[in-house]
Order: C-alpha cells, then sequence, then structure tokens
C-alpha cells in the first residue's frame, strides 16, 4: 500500500461484514468511517481497531434517508478531506414468508437500505472523488450472492441485490471519465450474525431444510483488500467469495 494516506467509508460497519471489513481496512492504514443506524455498534467496532492502524471515525447514519447521508459525508469531508473507497455494505432483509405476505412498508425498508442507500452514498462518493485532487477513487458494493440466484421467499432482497448489479455497472462507466472504479463482491455464506440460522437449518428451493456450511468472514475481508488495493487501472468488476460446499452451483 501506498505511504500516502488512504481514507475509506464502511456502511453497515456496526456487526458481520461490514466490521470485519472495516477492521481489516484500517489494520492496513486506512482511515474508516463507519457508519450504520446503531451508534452503540459503532464505537465496538471502533474500539477493535489495531493500535497501528488509522484512524476510525464512527457516525451513526440511516443510509436511506437523503439528509442524513450528505450530513454523513459532510463530516467525512471536514474530517478526513477526502474519500479514496466506499464500501457499500449495509444491507437488511424481510421474513422468509410468500411474497403475498409482505407489507409494502417490509419492501420499502429493504429498497430504501440496499438500493437507495447504495444509490445515496454512491453519489455522494462520487461528488467527492471528482472534486478532490488527486482526482478518483474506488466504489466496491456488496451484490450478496442473491444478485445471482434468490433462495425462496425473498424478493425484497434478491430484487434489490439483483438491481446492485447495475448500478455497480453504471457507476463503472460513468465514473470511468475521472478516474472511479466500481467492482461489486457476491458473498455466500459468511459466518456472521446475520447467517447464524443457517447452523439450524434454512429452506431450500426443493421446500427441504437443510443446514448450510459457512466460511470465516475473514475471507470476505481478505477480498475487499485485494479489491481495494488495486491501483486505478486495474478494477475487480465482480468477484464471489462463497463457502465452498454451499449449494448455490446447481440445480436446487
Amino acid at each position: 500500500m501506498s505511504t500516502q494516506a488512504k481514507f475509506a467509508l464502511v456502511t453497515g460497519a456496526g456487526s458481520g461484514i461490514g466490521r470485519a471489513c472495516a477492521l481489516a481496512l484500517q489494520s492496513t492504514g486506512y482511515s474508516v468511517a463507519l457508519t450504520g443506524r446503531r451508534a452503540e455498534e459503532l464505537d465496538k467496532t471502533a474500539a477493535q481497531a489495531s493500535a497501528a492502524g488509522g484512524r476510525m471515525l464512527p457516525v451513526a447514519a440511516d443510509i436511506s434517508q437523503p439528509d442524513q447521508v450528505k450530513a454523513l459525508f459532510a463530516r467525512i469531508a471536514a474530517e478526513f478531506g477526502r474519500l479514496d473507497l466506499l464500501f457499500n455494505n449495509a444491507g437488511c432483509g424481510t421474513p422468509a414468508v410468500p411474497m403475498e405476505e409482505l407489507t409494502f412498508e417490509q419492501w420499502s425498508t429493504v429498497v430504501g437500505v440496499n438500493l437507495t442507500g447504495s444509490f445515496l452514498c454512491a453519489q455522494e462518493a462520487i461528488r467527492m472523488m471528482k472534486a478532490q485532487t488527486p482526482q478518483g477513487g474506488r466504489i466496491i458494493n456488496n451484490g450478496s450472492i442473491s444478485s445471482q440466484t434468490p433462495r425462496p421467499f425473498s424478493a425484497p432482497y434478491t430484487a434489490t441485490k439483483h438491481a446492485i448489479t447495475g448500478l455497480t455497472k453504471s457507476i463503472a462507466l460513468d465514473g470511468r471519465p475521472f478516474g472511479i472504479t466500481c467492482g461489486q463482491i457476491d458473498i455466500g455464506n459468511a459466518a456472521t450474525e446475520m447467517t447464524a440460522r443457517m447452523a439450524g437449518g434454512i429452506i431450500q428451493a426443493n421446500g427441504s431444510m437443510m443446514v448450510e456450511p459457512r466460511m470465516d468472514v475473514k475471507h470476505v475481508a481478505d477480498a475487499i483488500l485485494y479489491m481495494a488495493a488495486l491501483p486505478p487501472e486495474a478494477n475487480v468488476l465482480t468477484i464471489t467469495v462463497m463457502a465452498s460446499t454451499m449449494p448455490l452451483v446447481g440445480r436446487g
């Protein structure tokens, strides 16, 4: 990594994948802004930082709200002065019930966080990256394996994650003249709080219940570090990091 100071923002940094990736980036020298809705969880992430790493800046925000996203980026601009990396990681889902039983509010919440939130953060990051000197930066979107293949009863989550793939490609295209790269990481069964239920069995496409294998979340963090460390002339457009024997590849 360059000796020049680097600055990152990780959304959903109060738990799971976001926490692991924020800590990995910080340990390699990035100063990292941490955001999520739970200030106390962001503080817990910051408390685990490496003494030899960069600065941690916890800023609680609901990324589905444009005014809060603008305030978040104003704080980053004031504290860091630039942004080299955005990891759009925050996400949420709904209960695994038939689509017709979901409420409009449940649908809207998932769209607001997973898709609109990623768009709003990317929009503000692009503004910063265009205006800063040197110009440019990198955006990484968490697409999830649900951007490729749905689970049963997951329409809101799957629809938003499929949409993230289109957002990733649009950012990569529109950012090209300004040195802004964008890639997507599709993650399958990282061992976090969100996937703990898989240890007790999760519904499959044929209606059966199956205990699914999980992998150490460290492998996700390692992939993010690889993507982040690439020079501006190189980009990972899409990468899938998954538990080797999870039932993604094959017929359900």
